[in-house]
């Protein structure tokens, strides 16, 4: 059975040594009495509960999964997933960083960014139900109305009610636009809401009293497309007046999806017959009002894929060190037994330091990213709330698919470290790789992040977003230009700037003449801008790891060994990427579509 350890002297390591978080805090309102000492121990508290409540869960859940009742519509999640969310409740980790006003904690966003990333450790499907609540809590706390807050906000903060978010429907998933299920106007103010949407995680269980569903769906006189949608709240049972739970609402599942992998999540196919419902934000604006829970799930499936890559890696790893096959093509490094660990072959360490890796600059990409986002929602000078929000959304699709396509990397390698074990059940490797294949799909698969990204945030602008992520890139290399010891490291990262640059301009002139060019290069633009972004990251711990390296703490010379090994081996896939991203869209497009 896969065990997993919080990384927490990594996450403090970035927190307090590189991020400088508590700094960047003291300096909002909200987060002025923040201190190392509070973040420190509530990550370490969070670590216990992930490892040692969900951790155990994951293999047995997995194998369990969740279970219909077709007579009443009820699912049962698996064993220990209801006792474990109670106490999750009991702990008050639900109101983390949830609004004071409604019973949250107001912590910052950045330590819950680091509970959830060790809950996805643990147990990723468990992780999802009051995952899918915190970006319900979200898009009501923006767009709902005084009514839905006082109704709604407090049950979610606390945990006592779960959220999910129902967009997809089988004819359509990302394109919305062609959504059929519609809403029809009551005499009361209230809506009631037909149709059937698919693929809804946590969409239906037995772990909290109620689920507040948040449904996309058309109004009678609604313009056709994307902008004729509107976004209603859905109580599984109605609420009544005074906060209780009432009346069973008409929706229900209809039928669980059988996956690939997070079998412990309910995936459910969502039946809306008549159900009421109450309107958020304007007729006709759902979509815009929805991307605020979009863009949530988005960060949060890039915990997804940063957990599994962090637990696996730790799993690998441990395992290479105690298996013995063959002996080292240098001569023997284990006299004393038949043959040497694993660990010592180099193609096994190229494996298992490409997860680390992934795992440690995904980590401080997500930090950062959640520093930003906190930075946003709590200043006061609105040329920081601007910036801060033009870099989220520029590195929002980074996140989710960069980080999501590592991890399916990473765990793939973590498995093959295993050798044949790693195909077998009992060890867990298998259940990481089921698991990590979903994160590069659903919330927009990962060529939708592409497109958003190279259409939408870079091109759609001029490149205004990414240039002020350019401009940390720029400001970091001239401040550390002079410094002989960071050549390794600045050199590169400059050149790969430069490249980036170059080629933004050249696909925004291609794609001006034919919009398939953006379609052709999105995806390998995606990820080198992600090895961009990631290099500007490894560079600042580097730049940590060397100033204290002298002091003898082993902690900073495994971070420059990776950093050497990120630089040498994992950022020169972007040759290859920026040449066929050049190559363009007519390697794709000649071809007839009747001979596919």
């Amino acid at each position: 059975m896969a065990q997993y350890n919080p990384p927490l002297r990594d996450m403090q390591f970035l927190m307090h040594e590189v991020l400088d978080v508590v700094a960047e805090l003291k300096a909002l309102p909200a987060h002025a009495e923040v201190d190392a000492d509070t973040l420190n121990a509530v990550l370490e508290e969070g670590g216990k509960f992930a490892a040692q409540v969900l951790a155990p869960l994951n293999q047995s859940g997995d194998e369990e999964g969740c279970t219909l009742d077709r007579s009443t519509h009820a699912v049962t999640a698996p064993k220990g997933f209801k006792a474990a969310y109670a106490q999750y409740v009991e702990g008050g980790w639900p109101s983390l960083s949830c609004d004071p006003a409604y019973g949250g904690q107001g912590l910052p966003q950045v330590v819950n960014q680091c509970m959830y990333e060790m809950m996805n450790s643990a147990n990723q499907a468990w992780t999802m139900y009051p995952g899918l609540s915190h970006g319900a809590y979200e898009c009501l706390h923006t767009h709902g109305s005084d009514a839905q807050k006082a109704l709604y906000l407090a049950k979610l903060t606390s945990g006592q009610w779960t959220g999910t978010m129902c967009l997809t429907e089988a004819h359509c998933g990302t394109d919305l636009g062609m959504l059929r299920s519609r809403a029809e106007p009551q005499a009361d103010g209230s809506y009631k809401i037909t149709g059937n949407k698919i693929f809804i995680s946590a969409g239906e269980h037995d772990l909290a009293e109620n689920i507040i569903h948040l449904v996309l769906a058309r109004l009678p006189d609604a313009p056709v497309g994307s902008k004729g949608i509107s976004l209603f709240v859905v109580p599984k049972f109605n609420v009544n007046a005074d906060g209780s739970v009432g009346t069973r609402n008409g929706v229900y599942c209809g039928g669980l999806e059988h996956k690939m992998g997070i079998h412990g999540n309910a995936t459910a196919q969502i039946v809306l017959d008549g159900a009421v419902g109450t309107l958020v934000g304007q007729p006709n604006k759902g979509l815009a009002a929805m991307f605020v829970m979009m863009n949530a799930a988005r960060l949060g499936v890039g915990m997804q894929g940063l957990g599994l890559t962090e637990v696996a890696y730790q799993n690998a790893a441990a395992y290479a060190k105690d298996r013995i096959q063959m002996r080292s093509l240098s001569g023997v490094k284990a006299a004393d037994k038949p043959a040497d660990p694993i660990i010592v072959h180099p193609d096994v360490r190229k494996m298992l330091l490409t997860a680390r890796a992934y795992a440690e600059g995904g980590r401080a990409l997500a930090m950062w990213t959640t520093l930003q986002l906190d930075k946003e929602i709590a200043t006061d000078d609105e040329d920081v709330k601007r910036d801060c929000a033009d870099v989220v959304a520029l590195i929002t699709p980074i996140v989710k698919a960069f980080l999501t396509d590592n991890a399916w990397l990473a765990t793939s390698h973590c498995m093959q470290v295993f050798g044949g074990h790693g195909y077998i059940k009992e060890w867990g490797m298998e259940q990481y790789v089921r698991d990590a294949r979903i994160n590069m799909i659903y919330e927009g698969t990962n060529t939708i992040q592409s497109l958003d990204l190279l259409g939408r945030k870079v091109l759609g602008d001029n490149g205004a977003k990414l240039k002020k992520f350019g401009k940390l890139v720029t400001e970091f290399i001239e401040e550390e230009g002079v410094n002989e010891a960071m050549q390794e490291f600045v050199n590169p990262l400059a050149d790969i700037g430069d490249k980036v640059t170059k080629l933004t301009t050249e696909l925004g002139m291609k794609g001006f003449q034919n919009p398939d060019e953006v379609g052709a290069a999105a995806v390998d633009y995606l990820r080198v801008c992600g090895h961009l972004v990631f290099a500007y990251f490894w560079a600042r711990m580097a730049k940590v790891a060397l100033a204290k390296q002298a002091g003898g703490d082993p902690f900073y010379k495994a971070k420059l060994v990776t950093a050497r090994f990120y630089f040498a081996k994992l950022l020169p896939e972007t040759a290859s990427l920026i040449r066929t991203a050049r190559a363009g869209a007519k390697p794709m497009m000649d071809m007839d579509e009747a001979l596919f």
